[in-house]
């Protein structure tokens, strides 16, 4: 992954962001994390990049979604409710 822009989607809540940041920061990685629960522009992003039902973590590399979930484990976020100002 090297040399490409990593961003990982994900929520404070699920189990499997936290080892799947793990695992990037246990190799160095650099990437940039995006709270899908927080940032309504993030949960936007996520909605274009899957175009499906909504499960994190997802990697993307370089503007193309490269893994979905963790060893086969992902936290369902299709039901998430953010705060109507954070609507657009």
């Amino acid at each position: 992954m090297t040399g490409n822009r990593v961003e990982l989607y994900g929520s404070r809540t699920c189990p499997h962001t936290t080892e799947m940041r793990a695992h990037l920061e246990w190799r160095n990685e650099p990437f940039v994390e995006y709270d899908v629960e927080t940032d309504a522009a993030a949960l936007q992003r996520l909605r274009a990049l899957t175009r499906g039902p909504l499960a994190v973590p997802v990697l993307v590399e370089n503007g193309i979604v490269t893994t979905v979930g963790w060893q086969g484990r992902a936290c369902v976020v299709g039901d998430l409710r953010l705060n109507e100002a954070d609507r657009s």
